[in-house]
């Protein structure tokens, strides 16, 4: 079993997740942007009530990042945690998507509290950019069928799958959105391995 038959097992059973989910009337550029930075180290649940707030408040955009109080703009994302500096890292990201039409991988990552994982899911979801998203759903997922070690680096694991798919960034996309769906469901810190249609006999075809 390869990789790319694993991602076609998952889309079997699991069906198209189409993310990144964003809300109606607001721009998917800017929503996906502050989706992307509110949801580390939380949960997506969380997620939604800051940018409820955001909305509310008509603060979805990077003019009213931009120009917010921060001590508000903290206020407003604080169920997703870490507000103070998600606040800081928002009013960073906001100023250089006002400065510039387009934004590089490397520009990304120069902008403090944007790591490859957030980078990443910026680049994917709202440019279409073919940057395959690694997270700790991924790095359990393909160690627990044997096909890296536990300690891949984030680069190392990213170009191992990217190596065995097609450079399509839909199913980039989409094998994303169904590894984060298995895990939650099946493959979680404590697996349910006797409910898992992969089970530890997919391993790497040599």
């Amino acid at each position: 079993m390869n990789v790319l038959k694993v991602y076609k097992k998952l889309l079997d059973i699991y069906g198209f997740q189409k993310w990144w989910p964003v809300h109606e009337n607001q721009d998917k550029v800017v929503e996906i942007v502050i989706g992307a930075v509110l949801t580390q180290n939380t949960s997506w649940k969380n997620v939604e009530k800051s940018l409820e707030n955001l909305i509310y408040y008509g603060c979805l955009s990077f003019e009213c990042i931009k120009n917010i109080d921060i001590e508000m703009l903290k206020k407003l994302i604080k169920p997703s945690g870490f507000y103070n500096q998600k606040a800081k890292t928002l009013k960073l990201l906001a100023n250089l998507f006002l400065e510039k039409k387009e934004i590089t991988r490397q520009e990304l990552l120069a902008v403090k509290g944007v790591g490859p994982e957030t980078a990443d899911s910026i680049l994917l979801y709202a440019f279409d950019k073919p940057f395959f998203v690694v997270d700790k759903y991924t790095k359990r997922l393909f160690y627990r069928l044997g096909f890296t070690p536990e300690n891949i680096s984030y680069e190392e694991l990213q170009r191992f799958i990217t190596d065995n798919i097609p450079k399509d960034v839909e199913i980039y996309k989409e094998f994303h959105a169904l590894i984060v769906k298995h895990c939650k469901d099946i493959c979680t810190k404590t697996p349910k391995c006797e409910n898992c249609f992969l089970s530890c006999k997919f391993k790497m075809e040599v």
